[in-house]
């Protein structure tokens, strides 16, 4: 099983283009579903769909969230599909094995007002206030994850004509930016990252006070840090931006293709949860424009 494991994850990698993150959690899942195998002394190559919804019932109840039985079958399935494919196996056992129903949660999102504030908090007077200051208004200008924003390389952003390429596995994106994002994005690519980096070879975009690039972790602390400085009750992480992004832009009457194409979303259902948005701003919009609300 080992073998063919790692022929599968050799696939994903090479013919697939699937990008670190997503290979890393592939593997995570198909290693746990290999020790469960190995523990019943199941054969793999001779498991039916019983024994996978067995499967599932087992990280059920060793309290896996819905979300994580549903992803580990989706990665079980790619696996068999792979066998299948590669003639290993002959029928695709997780076909047909439904994956639990997972409850949408309903974004937290930021008002206008409060991002305004929060991006307000860097002040540009030292290396660190303008490096923050490009970043917040950066993170919610684009709507980009986390990760995407922190594998961002210098070149990747065309400051003449104001986008940046997002590159994630072997797909990417361009997204434009607004005036003050390019503003603030100008000052620190020119006065604030040229005295961080200590080596000319660093190629980040976003670089911690060593010089290196930052990490995630590195990106949360600094707007778990503004937050507090605004006084912010709400939670803020650096997708509550991403998800503030996306719905401003459809409360402001932003196309939703658009806005998927923008978020880097391959499914529209994915970016449809914002809807339930819009008619909070719609009766906004209607309350202060028509005469009789």
């Amino acid at each position: 099983m080992e073998k063919q494991i790692n022929l599968f994850l050799e696939f994903l990698q090479n013919d697939k283009k699937l990008s670190d993150n997503t290979l890393q959690s592939y593997k995570r899942d198909i290693n746990q579903y290999e020790k469960y195998v190995n523990e019943k002394q199941l054969d793999y190559l001779k498991i039916d769909d019983k024994a996978i919804k067995e499967y599932l019932k087992y990280l059920e109840d060793i309290g896996k969230k819905a979300s994580t039985v549903s992803r580990n079958l989706a990665s079980t399935r790619s696996f068999y599909q792979f066998l299948v494919r590669t003639k290993v196996i002959l029928q695709d056992p997780t076909n047909g094995v439904q994956a639990p129903k997972i409850e949408k949660r309903i974004p937290s999102i930021l008002t206008a007002k409060e991002v305004e504030l929060l991006l307000e908090q860097p002040q540009n007077v030292d290396l660190k206030g303008i490096r923050d200051k490009a970043m917040l208004e950066f993170a919610y200008a684009t709507g980009m994850r986390v990760t995407e924003i922190i594998s961002l390389n210098i070149q990747d952003v065309n400051l003449k004509e104001s986008y940046v390429v997002c590159k994630t596995g072997a797909r990417q994106r361009n997204i434009p930016l607004g005036t003050l994002s390019m503003k603030a994005l100008q000052e620190y690519i020119e006065e604030a990252r040229p005295y961080m980096i200590k080596d000319e070879n660093i190629e980040a975009l976003f670089v911690n006070v060593n010089g290196k690039r930052l990490t995630r972790q590195g990106f949360w602390k600094i707007v778990k840090y503004y937050k507090e400085q605004a006084h912010i009750t709400k939670e803020i992480t650096p997708h509550v931006l991403r998800h503030s992004f996306a719905t401003h832009l459809l409360q402001n009457g932003a196309d939703l293709k658009a806005i998927q194409t923008m978020l880097g979303h391959s499914d529209i259902s994915s970016t449809q949860v914002y809807m339930q948005f819009q008619d909070e701003g719609l009766k906004n919009v209607y309350r202060k424009a028509h005469p009789r609300a």
